[in-house]
C-alpha cells in the first residue's frame, strides 16, 4: 500500500527527475536508494542495517520488481554523496512538494495554518554541535500545516544554531511551497519567531497573514504588563487582559494579550505576585478566542514526536551533518507519504492514527505471494474487513494515479 501510494504521488519518477543521476550506466538510480529507505522507514527500522529487513522480505520485493537493493554501506555513501551535492537536498524539497501539491490539491480548503518549531535530536557524531540544553546534537526547524499533519518545509540545522535565525527567510521559503491557489492564511509560533522581521512579514498588505506568536516577556513587554487594567477571570485561578504593544523595527502596533495566576512561591528580588504569558496577535476575535487558538499548536509536538519516534528521526546514521541532513529529509518524506495514504488512501476514521497504531493493525499482516495460471496471487492471513480496507486502499491509490497522470 504505502509503495503503491508513492506510486500513485509520482514519487520514484520525481526522485529520479530531481535528485543527481548515478555516475555511471550500471549505478542504482536515486529512487533505488530512495524508495528502499521510506519503506524500512514506514516499517519500522531506525538504521542502515535495517535496510536488510527489506531485503529479506522476498515477496514484497517480489511484488514490487525490486531485483536488488544497495547495501547499507552503498547507502551511507550515496547519503554522503548527495549531501554534498547541491541538487541533492534541493531535488528531495521538490520531491515533497509534489507530495504536497498532489494532497492538497485534493481539499476544498484555501487557507491554512502554519506551525513552526524546532527539535533537539541528540548525537554523539563528528559534526555534531552543543544546543542550548547542553548536549551536542542538531536543530531542525519545522514547519506544518495544522489542519493536514504535513511537513511543508524543513530545515535540517546544527545544535548551536538557534530556533529563531532565519526566521523570515524560513517563512519565505514556507510561502513558495504552497501550491498554487492555496496559502498560508495563519501563522502560529513560540517566542522563537517572536521578531519585528516576522511581524513585518505577516503584516504584509499584498499577502497577509494572521499570526499568533509568544510574546519574549523582555523588559518592554513587562513594562506594558503593568499598565494592563480590567483583569477579567478567566479559567481556574487564571485572568486575562490585554493591551497594545510595538517593538522597534514593526511597521504597526499589535495586541498582546495576556494571562496571569498567582505564583507558586513569592521571590525575594520580585515583588510580582502573579506569572504571565503573553501572545503577540494581529487577531480580532476576543482574548479568550486568541488564546484558544494559540493554544491548539501544542499539536506541533504530536506532529514532531511522529516523524522523530514514528519515523526514526531521534538517531542520525552519518558522521557529517550534510549526510544526515539528507536523511532526515528523508523521514519527512516519508512522513508525507504516510499522511497523504491516510488522507486520500485510507477511511477518515484513521486520521488521527499514529504511524505506530497503523504498524500493528494494518502493515504487520501475514502474506504470502502465490504464482497460479500466469496470475500473481497474494494470499493473506487476515479478517476479511482487513482484507476489504487493503482492497479499497489500493483501488483509491489506483484512482489517484489515473487522476494524476
Amino acid at each position: 500500500m504505502v509503495y503503491e501510494m508513492a506510486e500513485a504521488l509520482g514519487i520514484p519518477r520525481a526522485v529520479d527527475r530531481e535528485l543527481p543521476p548515478p555516475g555511471s550506466g550500471r549505478g542504482y538510480r536515486p529512487s533505488q536508494f530512495v524508495m528502499p529507505m521510506l519503506l524500512m522507514l514506514h516499517g519500522g527500522g531506525r538504521k542502515l542495517e535495517d535496510l536488510r529487513e527489506v531485503e529479506a522480505e522476498v515477496s514484497l520485493r517480489e511484488l514490487l520488481g525490486m531485483k536488488s537493493l544497495p547495501a547499507s554501506c552503498t547507502m551511507g555513501d550515496w547519503l554522503r554523496r548527495t549531501g554534498q551535492d547541491p541538487r541533492g537536498l534541493w531535488g528531495l524539497g521538490r520531491v515533497n512538494n509534489e507530495v504536497l501539491r498532489k494532497v492538497l490539491e485534493q481539499d476544498s480548503r484555501q487557507e491554512y495554518t502554519l506551525d513552526t518549531d524546532a527539535t533537539i535530536i541528540e548525537s554523539e557524531k563528528e559534526d555534531a554541535q552543543w544546543t542550548y540544553k547542553k548536549e551536542k546534537g542538531y536543530q531542525p526547524l519545522l514547519g506544518f500545516l495544522f489542519e493536514k499533519g504535513l511537513v511543508l518545509h524543513d530545515e535540517f540545522r546544527d545544535g548551536n544554531v538557534p530556533a529563531g535565525a532565519g526566521a523570515v527567510e524560513f517563512l519565505k521559503a514556507c510561502r513558495q511551497r504552497m501550491p498554487r491557489g492555496k496559502r498560508i492564511g495563519y501563522l502560529r509560533s513560540d517566542s522563537a519567531f517572536y521578531q519585528a522581521g516576522v511581524i513585518n512579514w505577516c503584516e504584509d498588505k499584498d499577502d497577509r497573514v494572521l499570526f499568533t506568536i509568544t510574546a519574549d516577556q523582555d523588559k518592554a513587554v513587562k513594562e506594558v504588563i503593568k499598565g494592563i487594567g480590567g483583569w477579567r477571570p478567566w479559567k481556574g485561578d487564571r485572568e486575562i487582559g490585554e493591551t497594545v504593544h510595538t517593538m522597534n523595527g514593526t511597521r504597526q502596533a499589535f495586541r498582546l494579550v495576556v494571562q496571569r495566576w498567582p505564583k507558586r512561591q513569592l521571590e525575594l528580588f520580585d515583588p510580582d505576585p502573579y506569572e504571565y504569558h503573553a501572545i503577540a496577535t494581529n487577531r480580532e476575535e476576543s482574548a479568550e478566542e486568541v488564546v484558544d487558538l494559540h493554544n491548539q499548536r501544542g499539536e506541533v509536538e504530536n506532529y514532531i514526536k511522529e516523524v522523530k519516534t514514528g519515523f526514526g528521526m531521534e538517531w542520525m546514521p552519518c558522521g557529517e551533518t550534510h549526510a544526515n541532513a539528507v536523511f532526515f529529509r528523508l523521514g519527512v518524506l516519508a512522513c508525507n507519504l504516510f499522511q497523504a495514504l491516510k488522507i486520500l488512501g485510507l477511511p477518515s476514521e484513521w486520521r488521527s492514527r499514529t504511524i505506530e497504531t497503523v504498524r500493528w493493525r494494518l502493515y504487520q499482516v501475514a502474506c504470502r505471494v502465490v504464482h497460479h495460471s500466469r496470475r500473481v496471487v497474494l494470499k493473506m492471513a487476515a479478517a476479511l474487513e482487513k482484507v476489504a480496507l487493503i482492497r479499497q486502499v489500493r483501488r483509491r491509490c489506483a484512482e489517484l494515479a489515473y487522476s494524476t497522470s
